[in-house]
């Protein structure tokens, strides 16, 4: 029998008033060759009609906009709408994407019910793309002894859920009855997970989302494991979606020799662009002995777009103790990054100036011994910066810049402590121009800077220690920069190696600095704040030379391919207008603008060598150092390197400081990280990686990995050795798993090594 359309006689519906426009409503597009809405495309080897019905045999396939029915025998009343298909019954939803198959089905086809027997389909599932979750392109399958059908809504019993390839899937979900909407959720009641047909665990109720981004409130998969020092541990959890753009997710870790840990993080967004994000960390310790610091850690950052160019930002970094912090941390960087910084501030900008108003609030740990640390506060502090902005006299260029702030601020250490509140005024406006002669080009700039302190340091006679005088102090700074760029030297390479590029421009930049300060001779009465307190005299000369390697592509892509700078100052006023002095620790800002280390441990006349390389291609490397010629020596050396091939990827990095103790902690620290795969590769995927200090001769943290992955879910064992302060830990966390669901076990995304 030819294919024909069929277009049932249906009554005139009654007057409806026109549905208001949903914004939200998703947009069907019809499937190639679809019938018109309403039609039908009916196909099969054999018809015969009994009054209202149509007796269809032999590859029958009925079609409309919405569906594809196709089966062996069809029985089709036009008048009810009633189907009974028969024999390799195969229905498809187009709006929905889900497919059935099944021996027979009970369907009508105008209102979308039925029944379906001995029942397997597909139903799509949204790919949630997000960090640690492991993921599929697999639909989720289902098998059911008999299935139905009710609107949008499948009930299905004594059946299963997978998205694990058939036959021979890695886990399912095996229920009496799951109520699913393809595309939506999935829900199993009394339900048994099986792995490689072993009953793993029982759940009476499970709510899996098929969204993109779902959102809803449940109990989190259940954590269990061993701590070597805090003892069994077993977790627990509740995320709660408390509206759309708003969600609250707490996480319990209970330890038999320590207590609860707590987890929550809250987030929010007020709009696209704008919301926040707060994170608390707590425990209440029971554990007695040194390794059992109670504390809390809140962590929060929030932006807010106020409207008329006015924003809002804030970060929040509150730790109670660090022993608590070192105790309790999964992370090494945490564990041995001793300080905390937060922020909040209103800005608004005019083309060329910044105002600012700030809050500030830093705090170094110097020990893990109560009382150890160093609290400086902001609050409040106005800030206002023009970057530099060209004016034209009589037709020659200049740049006007200044920067100015008015702050209430206050310090307290172990050895002294400001007033509440110590008032700050700052204010420093620069000119520059700039003379050309050929490609020489003379920069000069001509500065001041009036700083006004409410209080001042000074020394004790009889102890030697700082004491806080209540009168006020005034800095009066002059200051003279003339930058010299010489001529730059250029060679083309035409015919690089290939991995290099289509083209190789090889360039040398020398700069010759000088600079003069003057007018600060108070300098250790200056109470330190901030880098605006350690601006000192100087008299001083920059010597600069830059190599660069720049390459092009066939498409014509420039990038920086290598960078090296070398600098080395030399210091016609030795002791910085009296700031350094002999026999202690010296920082000042000459100093700092040269390196980050510290090297002032007495007047000198010249800084060491700073050298900077850095290479950016498939494999990143870069290495800094100081050699100080004044004692012949290597002074300090950090050097990286990192890339990634393939599913191969590898960092190393080794810092050595070698400057006197009382500078900066001497250490000789080596890091490395290897590893082979990603979260979604599937097969095996491994890595380790390791800090370990080479003066100590001490491990300090080693942790390796091993996961496999399937097409559907994944095997992760990780080893961890933690070796910090009192701290020496050793712990085995595993997990499994399940693509687009979620993962179960002691091992989280962010001690993950991929």
């Amino acid at each position: 029998m030819s294919a024909q359309t069929f277009s049932p006689a249906l009554p005139a519906p009654p007057a409806q008033p026109a549905p208001s426009p949903n914004v939200n409503q998703k947009i069907r597009i019809p499937h190639e060759n679809a019938p018109a809405p309403g039609d039908y495309n009916v196909d099969a080897d054999h018809e015969t009609v009994d009054g209202p019905w149509r007796h269809l045999r032999g590859s029958v396939r009925v079609e409309s906009s919405d569906m594809l029915l196709q089966a062996d025998e069809l029985d089709w009343n036009t008048e009810t709408s009633d189907v009974e298909a028969r024999g390799h019954v195969h229905y498809v939803n187009y709006n929905r994407g889900e497919m059935l198959d099944c021996d027979r089905a009970e369907y009508n086809i105008d209102q979308e019910t039925g029944v379906f027997f001995n029942v397997s389909g597909t139903s799509q599932s949204q790919v949630q793309a997000r960090p640690g979750l492991l993921t599929t392109q697999n639909p989720f399958y289902f098998r059911a002894k008999w299935a139905e059908r009710v609107g949008d809504r499948y009930i299905l019993h004594d059946g299963f859920l997978t998205d694990c390839m058939l036959p021979n899937p890695w886990w399912i979900l095996r229920a009496p009855e799951f109520d699913m909407v393809p595309g939506d959720n999935a829900v199993a009641h009394h339900a048994w997970f099986y792995l490689r047909n072993l009953p793993v665990f029982y759940v009476p109720w499970f709510y899996k989302s098929l969204k993109k981004e779902p959102r809803k409130s449940g109990f989190l998969l259940p954590d269990v494991g061993n701590s070597s020092q805090h003892g069994k541990m077993v977790g627990f959890g509740y995320y709660w979606a408390i509206d759309r753009s708003m969600d609250l997710t707490y996480r319990g870790l209970y330890y038999t020799s320590a207590g609860l840990a707590n987890y929550l993080e809250l987030r929010g967004k007020f709009n696209e662009n704008d919301g926040f994000d707060l994170n608390v960390f707590g425990v209440d310790a029971t554990q007695s002995g040194p390794l059992a610091s109670s504390g809390v850690r809140v962590d929060a950052f929030a932006k807010y777009e106020l409207g008329n160019g006015w924003q809002a930002r804030g970060q929040l970094d509150y730790l109670s103790s660090f022993a608590f912090l070192q105790d309790f941390t999964q992370s090494f960087n945490e564990a041995v990054f001793s300080e905390t910084q937060s922020v909040g501030f209103l800005t608004k900008h005019w083309n060329d100036l910044g105002l600012y108003f700030a809050a500030a609030r830093d705090v170094e740990f110097q020990s893990t011994t109560p009382g150890q640390t160093i609290e400086i506060r902001k609050l409040p502090s106005v800030e206002a910066n023009l970057s530099e902005h060209q004016l034209d006299l009589d037709k020659w260029p200049f740049w006007v810049s200044f920067e100015g702030s008015i702050g209430l601020l206050d310090r307290t250490e172990p050895l002294y402590q400001t007033a509440r509140f110590v008032d700050r005024v700052d204010f420093s406006p620069h000119i520059s121009t700039a003379f050309r002669w050929h490609d020489i080009q003379v920069i000069p700039t001509f500065g001041i800077r009036e700083t006004q302190y409410g209080q001042s340091l000074d020394e004790n006679p009889q102890t030697g220690l700082p004491v806080i005088h209540g009168s006020p102090l005034l800095r009066n700074e002059r200051d003279v920069t003339v930058d010299l760029v010489l001529p730059a030297l250029e060679r083309i390479f035409n015919h690089p190696p290939k991995w290099m590029g289509e083209k190789v421009k090889h360039v040398i930049e020398p700069r010759v600095t000088y600079k003069y300060v003057n007018g600060i001779d108070n300098f250790n009465d200056i109470i330190r704040f901030d880098s605006t307190d350690i601006l000192a005299n100087t008299n001083q000369v920059e010597f600069s030379i830059t190599n660069r390697l720049m390459t092009k592509d066939r498409n014509g892509a420039i990038s920086d391919f290598l960078t090296w700078q070398v600098r080395w100052d030399k210091y016609f006023d030795p002791t910085f207008g009296g700031a350094v002095i002999a026999g202690q620790r010296n920082v000042i800002l000459p100093a700092i603008d040269l390196t980050g280390f510290d090297f002032l441990n007495a007047p000198r006349s010249y800084s060491p060598v700073s050298s900077e390389l850095r290479v950016q291609s498939r494999v990143n490397f870069e290495w800094r150092l100081d050699y100080d010629p004044l004692f012949r020596r290597l002074a300090n050396s950090s050097v990286s390197i990192d890339g990634r091939i393939q599913k191969w990827f590898w960092m190393f990095g080794h810092t050595d400081i070698d400057e006197p103790s009382f500078l900066e902690p001497r250490a000789n620290q080596f890091h490395t990280r290897i590893g082979y795969g990603n979260p979604n590769s599937r097969g095996w995927n491994t890595g380790f990686d390791i800090y370990y200090d080479l003066k100590a001769a001490t491990l300090q943290w080693w942790d390796a990995q091993v996961t496999y992955n399937t097409d559907c879910c994944g095997f992760s064992v990780q080893y961890r050795r933690f070796n910090v302060g009192l701290r020496d830990d050793s712990q085995w966390q595993a997990s499994f798993a399940i693509s687009n669901i979620g993962t179960f076990g002691t091992l989280k995304r962010q001690q993950s090594i991929f």
